[in-house]
């Protein structure tokens, strides 16, 4: 069952909109901006899931596919609230900054490498899921990209969701693609299309920048508007172009 007519195609304009949001902001916008940044709670289904509705339907056909073909989807993360994405945040930031004694500026360079900033989070919106196999014993840190390459544990996995993830209308978001800038290459993540395409929509609407110079979190105070503005483009907007 093919999803793919929802797709909307980004214009060149679409930066434009990423960093002047003031310019074009919807009538009949759906999500709030505390919704948008985990901020508020949303209703979420399935035990061990917890994704919107019509995502976790979706999850549970792809979870069934897959297992008769011998590969048993784990869910490692789903949903994220603000504050649950603002403890990891903090949790590195002094990591970087106090055991490892990195200056504030590199500690964050490293921090979003792989973590998002709190309240810019894809699983703040009940549709992003990092996911493994279940099947083959792993030790250590499972969100490991050498694990999902050839000989590694996860190699059957990320076949079958090359080959089946978009039939579901889940996507990858962070690609290998050459010269994509922002995250590293996530291959366990991946994003229910269908409603993030139009929650990215409304997020890109907001004024990013000023929402993130008001938080008040370890390291925001080194939040130039500078920083803010590559991050826009490179961590929120330089993903898989079938979600934007």
């Amino acid at each position: 069952m093919q999803r793919r007519s929802f797709i909307k195609k980004s214009s060149a304009s679409g930066l434009a909109i990423a960093l002047l949001p003031n310019l074009m902001i919807s009538q009949e916008e759906e999500y709030s901006i505390l919704e948008l940044m985990g901020k508020v709670d949303i209703p979420l289904y399935g035990k061990g899931i917890n994704l919107r509705k019509e995502a976790h339907d979706a999850f549970l056909e792809m979870k069934k596919a897959a297992y008769t073909e011998g590969i048993d989807i784990k869910m490692v993360s789903s949903y994220r609230s603000f504050d649950r994405q603002t403890a990891i945040w903090e949790r590195k930031y002094l990591q970087f900054t106090e055991e490892e004694g990195l200056k504030p500026l590199n500690a964050i360079d490293k921090i979003i490498e792989y973590s998002t900033i709190p309240g810019t989070s894809r699983h703040h919106w009940g549709t992003d899921i990092d996911i493994v196999d279940g099947q083959p014993k792993v030790e250590g840190d499972v969100l490991v990209p050498e694990k999902f390459e050839v000989g590694g544990p996860y190699e059957n996995f990320k076949a079958w969701m090359d080959a089946n993830a978009n039939k579901f209308g889940f996507y990858l978001v962070y690609t290998d693609t050459p010269k994509r800038k922002g995250f590293k290459y996530e291959p366990w993540h991946f994003s229910y299309a269908p409603i993030s395409v139009p929650m990215l929509k409304a997020f890109r609407s907001k004024n990013i920048m000023q929402i993130l110079q008001k938080e008040d979190f370890l390291g925001t105070e080194h939040f130039t508007s500078g920083f803010v503005r590559t991050y826009i483009l490179d961590n929120i907007l330089d993903i898989n172009p079938e979600l934007l």
